[in-house]
């Protein structure tokens, strides 16, 4: 069971700057990491292969995806402002978190984390050198 998120602060910066640049299309990445106990640390998001960017959806085909354990999860954005996952968004979990951006995309507040049940999962952002 996830208790906790960490972020490397590039990483949580890169997710709302991608989501800005998306808007009003939602935006979708995969995000790297490790798992270390009950805590995932993310260092790194990749934009999947052949992703769609459209006015209420996003998504990738799955199958295109290299065998790589360091895919913790996905990102994607609300362009609504909603930070909290939908239906499809549950029925279409990849992962073990995923990560939801909200419009307006200004701050960490804008970011929640959450497991494959829609269940509220705490993190932090920290300094580079920190994580």
């Amino acid at each position: 069971m996830i208790e906790k998120v960490r972020f490397e602060k590039a990483v949580a910066d890169s997710i709302l700057t991608y989501a800005i640049g998306s808007y009003p299309k939602e935006a979708i990445l995969l995000i790297r990491g490790k798992s270390e106990s009950n805590t995932i640390i993310i260092n790194d998001v990749l934009i999947p292969p052949l992703a769609t960017h459209g006015l209420g959806f996003s998504g990738f085909p799955n199958i295109m995806l290299p065998m790589d354990l360091t895919i913790m999860g996905t990102s994607h954005s609300h362009p609504s402002g909603s930070l909290q996952p939908s239906i499809h968004d549950l029925n279409h979990f990849y992962g073990k978190i995923m990560i939801i951006t909200a419009y307006p995309f200004q701050n960490y507040n804008d970011i929640g984390v959450f497991d494959s049940h829609g269940q509220k999962i705490p993190h932090e952002v920290l300094a580079n050198d920190d994580v």
